[in-house]
């Protein structure tokens, strides 16, 4: 039977969204604030701006906020090595990426969520029923994504490796299609297109990251402008006004859904369920020993995959002058 595909309009703007992938840099500018101090920003479509503005955290600043949208957290990390972008916020993976690449980045905040948006999808009418059946099954996934990190501790609890099935690096918008249109037999994704998905009927979930990955997602600064104390206590101030907006969310998820889809062009009813299944559980968390370790296992398994080329050293990359009396990384995520 032929599979539905998904309406051709949605492509767009789940391009644009919030990912850990890598795809292309489309900066624009806008300003808030006033003062002598301009923090810039990296910015990703329906992300830190867009929160921040729906929780009334944008109000009475004494610095400048110049905002830079990318497509994607490797692009955003480029522009942070680069000293463009001050601070921007990504996934768990590109970092481990842009350090082996002896970029000039500092993890200075995290916030840990639950990985039940993370998943590996398969079609409605798929006969792969539990994660070992994807022997020598094809799966889409973008390189250097948390997704590509997701599906191998998936394929690796399931006693595979990569080398077991055959991996398309796709980015979102082409795996998409491919998964829709029956070119590939599975996809490892995340939220929103994991509901997305769902809730166009084209596909169900065959495993998730929930319990395999660890749910981290990062502000990443540049050192440069962590040398300057004035763009220091800025990022002090910026920081509290995220994990402050990350608190309103969990209590205004219909109000952020409907915030959310009109700033990415998502349908109302995907945006919520991601809403629910994933933004709403992120809890601001310290920068700490076992967010290190937990990296570091990451980095070491591409490194032993050959996937980034030599032993990454993940506690240069972080700096945890921020982490006030925040929790523990082990926090566990709401729910």
């Amino acid at each position: 039977m032929r599979r539905r595909l998904v309406p051709s309009a949605w492509l767009l703007p789940l391009a644009l969204l919030l990912t850990a992938c890598g795809g292309n840099a489309s900066a624009g500018t806008g300003t808030d604030g006033q003062g002598s101090v301009t923090l810039d920003v990296g910015d990703q479509k329906g992300g830190s701006e867009a929160v921040l503005r729906a929780a009334g955290e944008l109000k009475n600043l004494n610095y400048k906020i110049k905002w830079s949208t990318f497509t994607s957290g490797p692009p955003l990390l480029e522009a942070v090595d680069a000293g463009a972008v001050d601070i921007g916020g990504v996934g768990n993976t590109p970092p481990v990426f842009a350090a082996s690449a002896g970029s000039k980045i500092s993890v200075v905040a995290a916030w840990h969520g639950t990985s039940k948006g993370d998943a590996v999808l398969v079609p409605t009418n798929s006969r792969l029923t539990v994660p070992n059946q994807l022997k020598g099954k094809s799966i889409a996934v973008a390189q250097g994504s948390s997704a590509h990190y997701q599906l191998i501790a998936s394929l690796k609890a399931a006693g595979l490796g990569l080398s077991d099935v055959h991996v398309k690096y796709l980015q979102p918008a082409d795996a998409l299609a491919a998964f829709t249109s029956g070119k590939v037999d599975a996809w490892a994704v995340w939220d929103p297109y994991t509901s997305q998905i769902l809730k166009a009927g084209q596909g169900r979930v065959l495993t998730t990251g929930d319990g395999i990955t660890n749910g981290l997602t990062f502000q990443v600064a540049a050192p440069s402008a962590l040398g300057d104390p004035k763009k220091a206590a800025a990022v002090k101030d910026y920081l509290a006004r995220l994990r402050r907006a990350q608190v309103w969310v969990y209590g205004h998820q219909q109000e952020w859904a409907k915030v959310w889809a009109k700033d990415t062009g998502l349908p109302y009813d995907v945006a919520l369920a991601s809403v629910k299944r994933t933004n709403s559980t992120r809890v601001a968390v310290a920068v700490d020993r076992p967010l290190v370790a937990s990296e570091q296992q990451i980095a070491d398994t591409f490194t032993e995959l050959r996937l980034i080329p030599k032993k990454v050293d993940f506690g240069a990359f972080v700096d945890p002058r921020f982490n006030g009396d925040l929790p523990p990384s082990t926090t566990p995520a709401k729910s």
